[in-house]
């Protein structure tokens, strides 16, 4: 079953047991996918879905920061129900110790020596880690790593 499926049964039974809040976001989900298709007249496989996912995630977050700022605390809380959702159809995140262990394989491929090739040591790194980590703080794992 892929994960556009997945969504889809998911939705089907959020309907049948009259979820709405579960609903609603799951339509949110579905809506985002279809227009990414749409967009870009393709069928999104499993990890076009998942970047999609990772992208609602993120904005969520941004989302939170601003209605804690402007003390809506009933918006952020919204938030982050819809953020455990979403994760729930995101692979499970990574470790600190296995990103350092990745970080430090990917040096180890590409012979980076300086920051200056933190853009090969993340390519290789982003490629193996795609919605198992955040990609901001594995960036600025590299950075300590190259000695940045």
């Amino acid at each position: 079953m892929t994960l556009k499926e997945r969504i889809t049964e998911d939705m089907k039974a959020a309907m049948r047991a009259s979820e709405k809040e579960r609903l609603s976001t799951i339509r949110l989900v579905q809506a985002a996918i279809k227009q990414r298709e749409v967009d870009e007249r393709i069928t999104l496989d499993d990890a076009q879905v998942l970047a999609v996912l990772e992208k609602m995630v993120k904005q969520r977050k941004e989302s939170i920061a601003q209605f804690e700022q402007g003390g809506r605390k009933d918006l952020a809380d919204k938030e982050r129900r819809e953020i455990e959702l979403l994760q729930g159809y995101l692979p499970a995140q990574m470790s600190a110790a296995e990103i350092d262990a990745l970080i430090r394989d990917a040096v180890a491929a590409t012979g980076a020596a300086s920051i200056r090739d933190m853009g090969k040591v993340m390519s290789v790194v982003k490629a193996k880690a795609a919605g198992r980590a955040d990609m901001a703080a594995v960036g600025a794992r590299v950075k300590a790593a190259l000695g940045g």
